[in-house]
């Protein structure tokens, strides 16, 4: 079974892209697959529940001891990023759409394959996996508020807060509650055991169904936002080179250790498309161009991490080096 969790593990990347390209092409080719727009939503709570199984309660308490570490995670994604993203903004359309797209998908960290790209990358993952509830949750809190202070009163109009209430409720507390009773049910009995390592094994695919069943439903829908999208990716190429180098330069200012200051870089490029999408779908008039957009930046973000996986090795790798020969 670890076997068979390592192999999906290691070849995550190919796996990802082939549903992705497999997803377009049944788009392009199969009528009706914007229906499964409703699928989003359960797709998506198992894949957070598969991620947040992967959190070992007592790992919790040891994330929030790391108190530079989470110092450095927030202020990377939650002061420095919003202020890159901010930045970006301003060279898009005063279209208000088209920047709330963009600001969902810019300003709210991932919290599930960023933990398998950062091990790839030779981070400390298990850091940043056990703070994805803390990281999730803060999200949530001051998304609205970054939202109302780029977009202005604009902001209250397209986001309400019924749907936010109820992505938070089904995409984040109940996959949480649930990954901690089949924590402490694998922890007191055999059988509850079994089950924990049987679903191990669900993160890749998970995340797997969930790209399959975005892809196919938007692509579709794309023609008619494809003037937008393509405004769009040369803000999501630039936030892509410069994101990693503000979280590399936040770690070092509070001085963390390589594998953690290279957790920290991973967590403020990568971005949590996949979970705001619930959100954008919620805005009214959002469909075509919201939608789009997000997705826009998830293949990107995907051809990215390609990179990050080769380059963030070397953050820290002199120093490393020097240290060890140090007598």
């Amino acid at each position: 079974m670890q076997n068979l969790r390592g192999t999906l593990e290691d070849r995550q990347i190919g796996i990802y892209f082939g549903f992705v390209v497999m997803a377009a092409i049944a788009a392009m080719l199969v009528r009706g697959t914007t229906n499964l727009e409703t699928s989003v939503n359960p797709a998506l709570a198992l894949m957070l529940f598969a991620t947040f199984l992967q959190v070992p309660l007592g790992h919790l308490g040891q994330a929030f001891s790391r108190g530079r570490f989470l110092a450095a995670l927030f202020a990377a994604n939650f002061v420095v990023v919003p202020l890159l993203v901010a930045g970006l903004v301003q060279f898009l359309p005063a279209d208000p759409m088209v920047r709330l797209g963009v600001l969902l998908v810019l300003l709210a960290p991932c919290i599930d394959y960023v933990v398998m790209f950062s091990h790839l990358g030779r981070a400390d993952a298990r850091l940043l996996l056990a703070a994805t509830p803390a990281l999730l949750i803060l999200q949530m809190l001051l998304l609205p508020a970054y939202l109302k202070l780029l977009l202005g009163e604009s902001a209250a109009v397209l986001v309400q807060r019924g749907p936010s209430v109820h992505a938070f409720l089904w995409l984040i507390a109940v996959p949480l509650l649930l990954a901690a009773a089949v924590q402490v049910w694998g922890a007191r009995r055999r059988a509850g055991a079994r089950v924990s390592t049987v679903l191990g094994l669900l993160p890749v695919p998970a995340t797997t169904l969930v790209l399959f069943v975005v892809i196919a439903s938007v692509v579709p829908r794309l023609a008619p936002a494809i003037d937008s999208v393509w405004r769009v990716v040369p803000i999501y190429i630039a936030f892509a080179i410069l994101a990693p180098l503000i979280g590399w330069f936040v770690a070092r200012m509070f001085r963390l250790d390589t594998p953690a200051g290279r957790a920290v870089a991973f967590s403020a490029s990568t971005r949590n498309s996949l979970v705001v999408l619930p959100l954008a779908f919620a805005v009214p008039g959002a469909v075509p161009v919201l939608p789009a957009i997000i997705v826009a930046q998830t293949l990107v973000e995907l051809v990215s991490e390609l990179v990050y996986v080769r380059v963030v090795p070397k953050l820290g790798e002199r120093k490393s080096v020097t240290s060890s020969q140090m007598p």
